[in-house]
């Protein structure tokens, strides 16, 4: 385990072309097919932990919908192996599973703190799904078949605009600081304020290439859940793999 360094301040670059997050999204496909069984363990991984999730809470679709939503708050945490994976290739060492799984502990201290960042966060974010739901549904919570066909129908309209844009502010405010903020982590040993930071001000510098790569994010996340959480299987390494390139073309090696 590696103490965490006081490095520099990251350097952000800026004027992005707005096709950059699909050159990101290539090269996240160059990585996936070519680390082959190691990524799809983590889009395995990532598509059982919903399933498991749902099954859990099923019969409470306040919590249901939390959970689904919020999978777009902790997942650029989960996908630190995804990272390491891409990081490995690019630097011509084999793309392995087992030094992966525990590549957190490079980072130990900065990756503590972000992930009790993240957990924070996501109980706000599941205590405010929880007060909406009682605010909208005063006779009882409706099931979660029931919803469903609410949502489909586009009834209950209020609530739908609400919920995304309570949903939207937690989203984006974690899409703001976690951009490419772990990968900066793992690979400068970056402070987690830092990172942060620099995560923000790369996002600042290049608006509207953020806006298309996030659009692309919330995407391929919607494509994975709504084919019974199977699609995760490829679309989350995708995006992971994607995202250590976004970093890359972001910020300028240290």
């Amino acid at each position: 385990m590696n103490t965490p360094q006081h490095a520099p301040f990251p350097v952000v670059r800026s004027g992005l072309p707005l096709s950059a997050p699909f050159e990101w999204l290539r090269r996240g496909a160059e990585d996936l097919r070519a680390c082959g069984i190691a990524s799809l363990f983590y889009g395995v991984s990532f598509a059982l932990g919903g399933a498991l999730l749902w099954l859990a809470f099923r019969h409470a679709v306040q919590l249901v919908t939390a959970i689904t939503t919020g999978f777009m708050l902790v997942g650029p945490f989960f996908a630190i192996g995804l990272y390491e994976l891409s990081r490995r290739r690019e630097a011509g060492e084999a793309p392995d599973l087992l030094p992966t799984l525990t590549i957190w502990r490079r980072n130990l201290a900065g990756m503590g703190i972000y992930s009790l960042i993240l957990i924070v966060i996501y109980l706000v974010w599941a205590r405010a799904s929880l007060v909406m739901f009682a605010l909208f549904y005063h006779g009882g919570m409706p099931t979660l078949e029931s919803f469903i066909a609410q949502i489909s129908k586009f009834d209950n309209i209020e609530f739908l605009l609400a919920y995304v844009a309570v949903g939207g502010f937690f989203a984006g405010l974690v899409f703001a600081f976690s951009v490419v903020s772990i990968p900066m982590m793992l690979d400068r040993n970056q402070d987690t304020v830092t990172a942060m930071l620099g995560s923000f001000l790369a996002l600042v510098r290049n608006l509207p290439v953020m806006l298309v790569w996030g659009a692309l994010i919330v995407f391929l996340t919607a494509i994975g859940i709504a084919t019974a959480l199977a699609g995760l299987v490829v679309t989350m390494p995708l995006v992971g793999h994607a995202t250590w390139h976004a970093y890359r073309a972001l910020i300028e090696p240290a």
